[in-house]
């Protein structure tokens, strides 16, 4: 492949390696959670209005989108990152961990934010862009039910910030530093929560004839509930329902009145995500009627699936494979996991991206995760060449 030089490279970040390594440890020392990131916002604003960008504070709480325009090109392009941390106590024993009782980056939110940091940077000092750059640093990802990618958007995100398509990243655990995964079309699960209510008639545990047990109903729900993959999604499809949660009664000689089950539901088709709901609500019905309880049934529809648009995507990889070659660009595989980016792609054609976090780097959401610091140049000269060579088209 002919790598045409005019655009960025990796070359050109190896200067700003120490400052993106001071940024990223920074942030990771001083976590906030979703929609409490005010003192992470202000950070990155005033960095960006350093650079010269066109800055909007408080965008759907405490979001942050840069604008920048250079040339007459009419094109318009958003790269976004996300900025909130876990509720985790950190474990992981670095001299810049948290020092914030109960609060780190465990997902690595630290390091999105420095790489698009770093493509700022660059992009507003050498200028070799021809259009619209929307640079969006987003809160709440994390936050499940109302996120933050929906509270921006119904700040007027698109309306304010118009462009033509939205590209986005994530770590990936388990593939090497500064590589990248990718894939057109589904990539990340639909991830929806079901809370069961199940009453009974309690009473004392010598007597449970007298009683209707709910942990009785409870246990065989949960075994049943395995069927509902097994016996009514397509085998080539891939879907998981799990039970997280059975709570029920305080003593060993006392038959409770109730017992609820707290459960998350996963698919990357719409159809099967009908299917799942459907069968889930049946079921679970019938069998607690079935023993003579009655049941409340909270079905919460969360994160839709992520699905990258095929031209995007295919973009996206051409310039990966430019920046660090053909070896170290690969098929990502799919992702039961979930992103609020996907609410993004259900309006504008995109890409979420995966960047590798290291062969040998502990799980997401684990107090011994840690982002790696080897991804950060990859990252930032990625977003820079992507936004150059997506304006220059």
């Amino acid at each position: 492949m002919t790598i045409d030089n005019d655009f960025a490279r990796l070359s050109d970040f190896e200067p700003m390696d120490a400052e993106l390594r001071a940024i990223r440890q920074h942030l990771h020392a001083h976590p906030e959670l979703s929609f409490e990131e005010t003192e992470t916002a202000r950070f990155v604003a005033e960095k960006l209005e350093g650079w010269g960008y066109e800055v909007t504070r408080n965008v759907g709480g405490n979001g942050v989108v840069a604008r920048m325009t250079q040339g007459a090109g009419k094109k318009s392009i958003a790269i976004r990152a996300d900025m909130d941390a876990l509720p985790i106590t950190e474990q992981t024993g670095k001299p810049y961990a948290s020092q914030v009782p109960g609060k780190m980056h465990a997902c690595g939110h630290d390091g999105h934010t420095t790489v698009l940091l770093g493509a700022a940077e660059y992009l507003a000092r050498t200028r070799k862009f021809n259009g619209t750059v929307n640079l969006i640093f987003q809160p709440a990802e994390e936050a499940g039910g109302f996120s933050g990618a929906q509270a921006m958007i119904e700040d007027g995100l698109f309306e304010r910030f118009p462009f033509d398509a939205i590209f986005g990243l994530h770590n990936h655990p388990g593939a090497p530093e500064g590589s990248w995964l990718m894939r057109s079309g589904p990539l990340m699960a639909a991830a929806d929560t079901v809370e069961i209510r199940i009453t009974g008639k309690g009473g004392h545990a010598s007597r449970p004839h007298l009683t209707i047990d709910p942990v009785v109903v409870a246990c065989n729900l949960v075994v049943s509930l395995q069927s509902v993959i097994s016996r009514n999604v397509d085998p080539t499809q891939t879907a998981v329902v799990t039970v997280g949660a059975i709570h029920a009664g305080e003593v060993a000689n006392v038959i409770p009145e109730s017992a609820s089950m707290l459960l998350t539901v996963r698919s990357f088709d719409p159809k099967v995500r009908e299917i799942l709901e459907k069968r889930i609500r049946a079921l679970t019905t019938s069998l607690v009627e079935g023993f003579g309880a009655t049941v409340e049934i909270d079905y919460a529809y969360g994160n839709p699936v992520v699905v990258n648009s095929e031209k995007e995507t295919e973009f996206a990889r051409m310039v990966a494979e430019e920046l660090v070659g053909e070896g170290n660009v690969a098929l990502c595989p799919l992702i039961p996991g979930s992103e609020d980016f996907s609410h993004f792609l259900q309006h504008k054609p995109g890409s979420f991206l995966r960047l590798g976090n290291g062969m040998n780097s502990a799980i997401l959401h684990s107090a011994k995760y840690d982002f790696a610091d080897d991804s950060l140049t990859a990252g930032a000269a990625m977003w820079a060449r992507l936004t150059e060579r997506y304006l220059d088209a």
